[in-house]
């Protein structure tokens, strides 16, 4: 049953309002009605944020399969350590301070496999979830400098600051204005500073240049050929976020690279136009 319906159907006992009024030979006192539990998972997805498109992703449905071994096996490291994270997420000190960072081509699947880690832990744990595309958030927060707008800037920005669990969508797609990177820096620093948990989705990459770098060293020193030079790299992250930005998300987050895999809407979708 879709989460709407499940919504919009009033509870017997307390009529949707959560509360029940208990006979104590007075007023009567009120305590939280059952369905508050019962309901609270199909609640906290509907209040989540997750887009239409992306309300199916699981990690389960996560798909590997590819004829090609080097991304078939990149793939399932993805949806593995996706499904680690979920598994682990609570353990002895609580839940888990730290994110994950999915990196690669636009179209790979770093959207599926965040919602879907994000969907797995309000299911399991039952704290709130919020899923954020960062250009539609940027866009959300210059509307309330309008004198006619329905909320502040603040109204906007404090459910992405505390949020329990977050999602930040395409992470350096924005403009590299200052503004777009103080915004940035307050939503990230803020929740680095409180040690909440954040994945990040990004096009861009991390430390490619450098990985590349050292294990030319060690083919090097094994007397093996060094590693061909890829024919066109993503652009950095780096240049795209300030320094402060980045450190930051290099401590909060574990990165999780899938940039040897092809846009996969392109070939579903240009398979149906042959």
């Amino acid at each position: 049953m879709p989460v709407s319906e499940v919504l919009e159907e009033p509870c017997p006992e307390c009529g949707g309002r959560g509360w029940v009024v208990v006979a104590d030979g007075r007023a009567g006192t009120a305590r939280q009605c059952a369905c508050r539990q019962r309901d609270i998972i199909p609640r906290l997805l509907a209040g989540a944020g997750i887009p239409e498109r992306y309300r199916a992703c699981r990690i389960s449905n996560f798909q590997v399969s590819n004829p090609m071994p080097e991304i078939r096996d990149q793939l399932l490291r993805a949806r593995t350590i996706a499904q680690r994270y979920a598994d682990e997420f609570l353990g002895e000190e609580g839940f888990s301070r730290l994110g994950l960072i999915f990196t690669g081509p636009p179209g790979v699947g770093k959207t599926h496999l965040a919602v879907g880690v994000m969907v797995e832990i309000v299911e399991r744990y039952r704290i709130q979830g919020r899923f954020v595309e960062l250009n539609a958030l940027i866009n959300k927060i210059q509307g309330t400098f309008s004198a006619t707008a329905p909320e502040s800037t603040q109204e906007v920005l404090n459910p992405v600051l505390d949020a329990p669990f977050l999602v930040l969508d395409e992470l350096g797609t924005q403009q590299t204005t200052p503004w777009v990177q103080d915004i940035l820096y307050l939503i990230i620093n803020t929740r680095y500073r409180e040690r909440l948990p954040t994945l990040f989705t990004t096009n861009y990459r991390l430390d490619v240049a450098k990985e590349a770098v050292v294990k030319n060293a060690r083919n090097l020193d094994r007397g093996a050929d060094p590693e061909p030079a890829p024919r066109k790299a993503p652009e950095a992250l780096a240049n795209r976020l300030s320094p402060m930005i980045l450190s930051r998300i290099h401590e909060m987050a574990k990165p999780v690279t899938m940039d040897s895999v092809k846009d996969f809407r392109r070939e579903v979708y240009g398979a149906h136009l042959r």
